[in-house]
């Protein structure tokens, strides 16, 4: 059994940083203290000095593309980068192939996670219109699964959910957390429609104009007044406009509220400004938006009223972006050689691979002085920690299980097309220069990546529920 001794390091946690020596052993964090001696063979000692100690992360939003869209990604190829990024722990969608619609099929994933991923995982229930039966029997397993998961509105896949019976019956009658895609339907398909009358070719820039601040306020505050209704315990993903950020408070501690939301990294860090230079490469949904709307998510995050901070990783290959390397490896657009009567927005995919850098992202903005090391611990492990009643993670506790993550602020990172670990192989973040870096990975205990050394010998565990 492997020991790990972490000297003089500064330790983010629970908004303080104090340097301590760690003691990891059985898998859990043993021991905090100024100072901590112990030698033997089995005892691996680190020196922390300079470096500081965070929680891993805990990424609520991923689309690992297992089973059915393997060709894109895979659980073991991505929970690896997950792990890069100081990922320890993540939540993975149901609309891989075939939805996640039964709980028999929900299990198969779990059995897939149980044996390749290299981080902590859980799954969520799949909602469509006319499977409620099924997905109420997660109220029985509400110990080891994180929630039930609800597009209102149509994404990646075809799991729309716009039945009002359904939808009222399954928010007043599950017993465990809810997380909603919302946007409205009926909004995108008119605003589409009132471009394509224009006779202009749909391009990347146009896809805030569909998928509009309207679209998202609207099917939003529809899933806030049916949880105000039956008290549901209610979690909107990837929030990505001002408006909706009316229906969100932060007059109360996390623990207390029933309704909390998400927002994700690329809506923290592009805006509508940057479709001239990525074009479709960062066509999501909900779409990226103006820089007002960015302002207004940085401040909702700082002010409490965002819980927590995901990627909503969604990766594509290049080819279904409408992109290709060119000679240099450069991403550039596909030369238009069809004729199916579509531009090359339409045809592109919508998603973006991200889960290898979101810890990163965020410590780029902390040296710009937009948040703090302890802020970003609260919102990417703690606060998830608590949202899903997650067992014995996300914080630096002795006992708790070691999920650690070693960084360093002042060793740069560059993403570069060799160091993308993505089965998909390309980043929205190639070029970019990180001016901090990842060097140690813990996932209980277990030293999966230490200073750009992999050992992959152990799988992540299921999550658990403290429900």
């Amino acid at each position: 059994m492997q020991i790990y001794l972490i000297k003089n390091i500064h330790v983010v946690n629970e908004g303080q940083i104090r340097t301590a020596d760690v003691l990891i052993r059985h898998g859990r964090i043993e021991k905090i203290d100024k100072s901590i001696t112990m030698s033997g063979e089995n005892v691996q000692e680190i020196n922390g000095e300079g470096k500081h100690l965070f929680p891993g992360a805990i990424d609520d939003q991923v689309h690992f593309r297992e089973p059915g869209l393997t060709h894109k990604a895979n659980i073991q190829t991505e929970s690896k980068a997950a792990v890069a990024g100081g990922v320890t722990s993540f939540m993975e969608m149901p609309n891989t192939v075939p939805n996640a619609l039964t709980q028999e099929l929900l299990e198969q994933k779990y059995a897939i996670g149980g044996a390749t991923s290299l981080a902590n995982y859980s799954f969520f229930m799949g909602t469509g219109n006319d499977n409620a039966d099924e997905v109420l029997k997660t109220n029985e397993k509400r110990k080891d699964v994180c929630g039930i998961k609800i597009f209102m509105g149509s994404s990646t896949g075809n799991m729309l959910v716009d039945n009002p019976r359904t939808l009222d019956r399954i928010f007043r009658e599950s017993e465990v957390l809810i997380a909603t895609h919302c946007e409205d339907e009926s909004i995108i398909r008119q605003n589409l429609q009132n471009l394509k009358e224009t006779g202009k070719e749909l391009v990347a820039a146009d896809h805030p104009v569909i998928r509009n601040e309207e679209a998202c306020y609207a099917s939003s505050l529809y899933a806030v007044q049916i949880a105000k209704k039956y008290g549901t315990r209610l979690h909107i993903l990837h929030i990505s406009t001002a408006k909706e950020l009316q229906l969100f408070s932060n007059m109360m501690p996390l623990k207390e509220k029933r309704i909390t939301a998400e927002v994700c990294v690329h809506h923290l860090h592009f805006t509508s400004d940057d479709y001239v230079r990525m074009g479709n490469l960062i066509k999501c949904n909900p779409a990226i938006k103006s820089p007002n709307n960015r302002e207004a998510l940085w401040s909702a995050l700082l002010d409490d009223r965002l819980d927590v901070i995901a990627t909503d990783h969604a990766p594509h290959t290049l080819e279904e972006k409408g992109y290709m390397r060119n000679a240099s490896g450069l991403l550039e657009p596909l030369p238009d050689g069809t004729s199916d009567g579509k531009s090359a927005y339409e045809r592109s995919h919508a998603g973006l691979p991200l889960v290898q850098h979101p810890m990163l992202l965020m410590l780029h903005y902390y040296k710009l002085g937009k948040i703090s090391l302890e802020k970003i611990a609260e919102k990417m492990s703690h606060a998830v920690a608590d949202c899903f009643q997650i067992s014995e993670r996300g914080y630096v506790r002795e006992g708790y299980h070691a999920d650690l993550v070693i960084v360093d602020i002042n060793e740069s990172t560059k993403v570069s097309k060799e160091n993308i670990l993505y089965k998909c192989g390309w980043s929205p973040l190639e070029g970019f220069q990180f001016p901090a870096s990842i060097s140690h990975t813990f996932v209980n205990g277990h030293l999966v990546y230490g200073n750009g050394v992999w050992d992959e010998s152990k799988r992540g565990k299921r999550l658990q529920f403290e429900r």
